[in-house]
């Protein structure tokens, strides 16, 4: 009797299960998720039906792997930026390069993400929605660190940190119309409208109305307490 050793089986795992991955996204250039078939899949993956459900327990999940896939990387790289030296301008615009070669690299992913943001996948949606949140998050605890933060609210914070993030996708979705030849004009406009966000930002604490109420059971971010006088 053969044996197959331990980590060949896991390699032979891993790489299986990325077929399946790669299968569904050459697919999903053409249709979207809630259409596509578990047996589109695996036929073009070269592998049984069978052998997708030990990777994966429908294509709900799948998606929510190519979600992962797409936008897990992206932390580090983002993150990486905002922990650079320079002000919160400069560390922004890198990120559009970072946005910019991303998207250049990986079309079929970002492409995959802005046609399920609100497709008809519950879970994918949910799992988009979670990592954009994340980035918010991690974008406002950077921003938290600033001079020019001084005085702004967990609550305010989260929400520019989400605007960034917005206009990040924004641009991501830009870049995937426009194509190469377009790039450096989708690039020069999503730089001009962060430095506009930025200018708002320096103001915003000049007249500042009454605070709303919070609504409970929003999204908090970890960290840091409410330091708005």
């Amino acid at each position: 009797m053969s044996h197959t050793p331990a980590g060949v089986r896991q390699t032979q795992k891993l790489r299986t299960r990325q077929a399946l991955l790669d299968a569904a996204l050459a697919l999903l250039e053409h249709q979207s998720l809630s259409s596509l078939g578990l047996r589109e899949v695996t036929r073009t993956a070269g592998v049984t039906p069978t052998a997708f459900y030990r990777h994966f327990e429908d294509t709900a999940a799948l998606g929510v792997a190519l979600v992962e896939e797409t936008l897990g990387s992206l932390h580090g790289l983002i993150g990486a930026v905002l922990a650079e030296t320079g002000d919160s301008e400069e560390r922004l615009d890198r990120s559009v390069e970072v946005i910019a070669r991303h998207v250049g690299a990986q079309p079929a992913h970002f492409r995959f993400i802005a046609r399920e943001q609100h497709g008809g996948v519950g879970p994918v949606r949910v799992a988009i929605a979670a990592q954009l949140l994340r980035f918010a998050e991690e974008v406002a605890l950077a921003l938290r660190e600033e001079p020019g933060s001084a005085g702004w609210s967990t609550e305010d914070l989260l929400m520019l940190g989400g605007l960034y993030v917005d206009h990040m996708v924004i641009t991501a979705s830009a870049l995937l119309e426009a194509g190469p030849a377009g790039e450096r004009e989708v690039v020069r406009v999503a730089r001009r409208r962060l430095r506009l966000v930025s200018i708002g930002r320096t103001h915003w604490l000049d007249e500042r109305p009454p605070l709303d109420p919070p609504v409970t059971g929003g999204p908090t971010v970890p960290g840091y307490e409410d330091r708005r006088p």
